[in-house]
């Protein structure tokens, strides 16, 4: 258990960023299995919806520290992939 007043502040402050990223977290993956949905549903159009809305998302997570930016970039990279090899597809 935390003793010193700096060290319940840090505490505190750590709880309050955790639930942030959390939720940040979870809105990211949100997105990114609606397009991962929409690929496997075979439907090029919603799933490029679906990528347009994911991207930023994705990125506005990297740009606040919740994933790494070449994480996000690799995500944004294999997802664009597998919408464009459906969209050739069909």
């Amino acid at each position: 258990m935390a003793n010193t007043s700096s060290a319940k502040k840090a505490v505190r402050q750590i709880a309050r960023r955790t639930s942030v990223n959390r939720a940040r977290r979870s809105r990211m993956r949100t997105f990114v299995r609606k397009v991962e949905e929409a690929i496997a549903s075979g439907d090029a159009s919603v799933a490029a919806d679906a990528l347009q809305n994911a991207v930023p998302i994705v990125m506005r997570a990297a740009q606040r520290g919740v994933i790494h930016k070449n994480t996000a970039s690799r995500k944004v990279s294999r997802l664009t992939a597998r919408v464009k090899a459906l969209a050739a597809q069909a």
